[in-house]
């Protein structure tokens, strides 16, 4: 009996300590913990991007709010407040404000509704029907976007300031002429995006309907566009974004101070030589135009990740 409890020769006995270390439970060995917990890097990248990201924003705040309202006295953290900015912003008859605001909301909203009907439209067709040139017309909406809008600049001025001669509503220095030079240049992203979130309603769904004796149109504005309502919300989110904040084609289309929206109006303070003294009126209407962005985002912005996620996958 004690041969049998004697370890026997070259085995550690019970309990000692070795240098190998012991199996967990699951029959795998426990990892010793690194230094740190191994996230402290990510942690710290984290939060430069979130101070690179919020001290253009501060930097603005500072500035809208510094009592001098200059580019030369504006500083991270002002030592003094003052609402001036803001009150000399909306007076400034020379720069009316409030019209760029109303003018810049016209052309988002319009447009952003328009761009949404139209590419729901499209993307409808392309997805349940079936017709002759479809592939190709796809593929050339695709190749479109390749070029940049940049080439197009020239041949759209000449031939609005010719469409302005017959229609002058839809002519160069207009409202809506800019609007249905925007509705054609959104069109290849939106179809596509919205043709992928199209392709996942059950085509079953339509069958139904039309043994039930509905038309394409019934099943269009019936069925499909309640079931595919992230999507037309974020195609909407990022129409809406970039017609509100959109420069270039505005600065060509719009010479007209009262017809100009707030990217070519603000643009105007920092250009010549009140652009030092005008810094804090610019910094108090840039900060205004960032309020509609801001709405949409906090209120759609889980048809937002849902529609871009969805129709990008499909």
């Amino acid at each position: 009996m004690s041969a049998m409890n004697t370890p026997a020769a070259g085995l550690p006995e019970p309990g000692a300590v070795t240098g190998v270390p012991e199996a967990a439970p699951g029959g795998t060995h426990a990892r010793a913990p690194r230094l740190g917990g191994g996230v402290w890097w990510r942690h710290l990248l984290a939060l430069c991007a979130l101070a690179f990201a919020l001290f253009p924003i501060l930097f603005l705040l500072s500035a809208a709010l510094n009592k001098a309202g200059t580019l030369s006295s504006s500083t991270l953290l002002p030592t003094s407040f003052s609402l001036n900015n803001f009150s000399d912003l909306f007076s400034n008859e020379a720069r009316p404000f409030v019209t760029w605001y109303k003018n810049a909301l016209l052309i988002a909203l319009v447009g952003s509704v328009f761009s949404v009907f139209i590419g729901a439209c499209s993307a409808f067709a392309f997805s349940r029907l079936r017709f002759r040139g479809r592939r190709a017309m796809l593929l050339a909406l695709l190749l479109l976007q390749m070029f940049p809008a940049l080439l197009a600049f020239v041949g759209l001025y000449i031939t609005f300031s010719k469409i302005g001669e017959v229609m002058p509503a839809f002519g160069l220095n207009t409202t809506w002429g800019l609007i249905l030079v925007y509705l054609g240049g959104a069109m290849g992203s939106n179809v596509w995006l919205l043709k992928g979130y199209f392709d996942t309603v059950p085509k079953e769904l339509d069958e139904a309907a039309f043994v039930d004796g509905a038309s394409h149109a019934r099943v269009f504005f019936s069925l499909t566009l309640p079931l595919v309502r992230p999507i037309l919300v974020t195609v909407f989110m990022v129409s809406f974004v970039s017609l509100f904040g959109e420069f270039m084609l505005a600065s060509i289309f719009l010479t007209d101070v009262d017809k100009q929206t707030l990217g070519v109006g603000l643009y105007g303070m920092t250009v010549g030589n009140d652009r030092n003294a005008l810094f804090g009126q610019f910094s108090a209407g840039a900060l205004l135009s960032s309020i509609p962005i801001m709405a949409l985002y906090l209120a759609f912005q889980k048809q937002l990740i849902g529609g871009l996620t969805t129709g990008s996958v499909k």
